[in-house]
C-alpha cells in the first residue's frame, strides 16, 4: 500500500482517450458512447479543452418540459455537443500525486477528469478504474 504513495496521474491514467468536437451531432455522440462505453469525453476545439460532455448531459437534451410534452428524438439528435457540454472542466496535470486525485473524486463526486500536460492539451483520463487499479497493484508488490 505504501508504493501507492508515491503515484502520479502518468503512472496510472489512461492515454488513449477520445475526445470530440464541439460541432458533433448527438446522433454520432451517441454512437460513440455505445461503442467505447464509457461515460463522458473531452470535448476539444483544435487543441483546445472547451468542455467535457457525459451521458447524463446527452440525456438532458430529452428531458421533458412545459415547452414540449415528447421531445422530437431527431430533431434532438441533430442538436449539438456544444450545446449539452459542460463548459467548466476540472482537470488534473500529469504530476499530480494519485492521493490528490482519489481526494478530489471524493470531494466532487465525480468519476474521473481530463488530464492535461504543462500546454493544458489533453493527454489522457484518469478514471475511478484507474486509481483502483493502482491501489490493486500497489498492494501486490
Amino acid at each position: 500500500m505504501y508504493a501507492f504513495l508515491s503515484l502520479v496521474v502518468r503512472d496510472a491514467m489512461t492515454r488513449s482517450v477520445v475526445s470530440v468536437p464541439p460541432d458533433l451531432s448527438l446522433a454520432e455522440l451517441e454512437h460513440i458512447f455505445a461503442t467505447h462505453e464509457f461515460n463522458g469525453c473531452p470535448v476539444v476545439d483544435g487543441a483546445q479543452l472547451i468542455g467535457f460532455v457525459t451521458k447524463l448531459d446527452f440525456l438532458k437534451a430529452f428531458l421533458f418540459g412545459t415547452a414540449t410534452v415528447v421531445p422530437p428524438y431527431e430533431q434532438t439528435m441533430k442538436r449539438t455537443v456544444r450545446e449539452v457540454m459542460t463548459p467548466t472542466v476540472v482537470t488534473v496535470p500529469e504530476d499530480r500525486p494519485l492521493t490528490r486525485v482519489l481526494q478530489m473524486m471524493v470531494d466532487l463526486r465525480t468519476k474521473g477528469f481530463p488530464v492535461v500536460d504543462a500546454n493544458g492539451a489533453v493527454v489522457g483520463m484518469i478514471a475511478r478504474e484507474d486509481i483502483a487499479r493502482a491501489l490493486r497493484n500497489s498492494t501486490n508488490k
